[in-house]
């Protein structure tokens, strides 16, 4: 029996970091993300949608969603955010679920979905997993990162529900305050048990 593992973390946690390892180790991880850029991509499902819901000044010079001009406008509005989800969350839900029932006959199936207990997704997975790191390590990594201000950094953090309430509802806590030695040994020892 194959389970379905929900792997979450927030911004700059490091869940990226993770998830990439795990597909190194050879386990099918399905990125919201990545199904989330095909559905605003021109031509996508939600593209639009969202033009019709935020105008044509959020396109760059190729015509595609300038995901830095929509991101400044969604992290700091709650209802701008919310219609952008309710606009492109069904259709990356379809597609991933589509691919994770093809994979789930071959073998475990990781979903990387950032909001997934803010969408209710864990309640779709045997087992949920979050990449978790201190808000200060948090807030360090994603100035350094993005190069933002600190107060950009802040409400970016603040946007996404707190790591520490997601690690409490977590089945599984990989600590990625260290090292990236420490977060895959951590992985490691969580495969070698899923196997088992």
């Amino acid at each position: 029996m194959y389970s379905i593992i929900g792997l979450t973390g927030g911004i700059a946690s490091g869940k990226s970091t993770a998830s990439a390892y795990i597909r190194e180790k050879g386990y099918p991880v399905l990125d919201a993300d990545h199904f989330s850029r095909k559905a605003t991509a021109k031509g996508g499902p939600s593209f639009d949608g969202i033009i019709k819901a935020f105008g044509k000044d959020i396109l760059d010079e190729d015509g595609e969603i300038d995901r830095k001009k929509l991101g400044s406008i969604i992290f700091n509005d709650k209802e701008k955010r919310q219609e952008l989800n309710d606009l492109v969350h069904p259709k990356i839900r379809r597609m991933m679920n589509e691919e994770r029932d093809r994979l789930i006959e071959k073998g475990h199936v990781f979903l990387d979905i950032p909001l997934l207990f803010e969408n209710g997704l864990d309640s779709q997975c045997d087992i949920t997993l979050t990449v978790y790191a201190d808000k200060v390590i948090q807030k360090k990594r994603l100035i350094e990162r993005n190069e933002l201000t600190e107060s950009d950094a802040e409400s970016r953090i603040s946007s996404q529900m707190p790591l520490s309430k997601k690690r409490d509802l977590s089945d599984v806590t990989l600590d990625n305050n260290g090292s990236r030695e420490e977060l895959y040994n951590q992985i490691d020892a969580f495969l070698s048990r899923l196997e088992k």
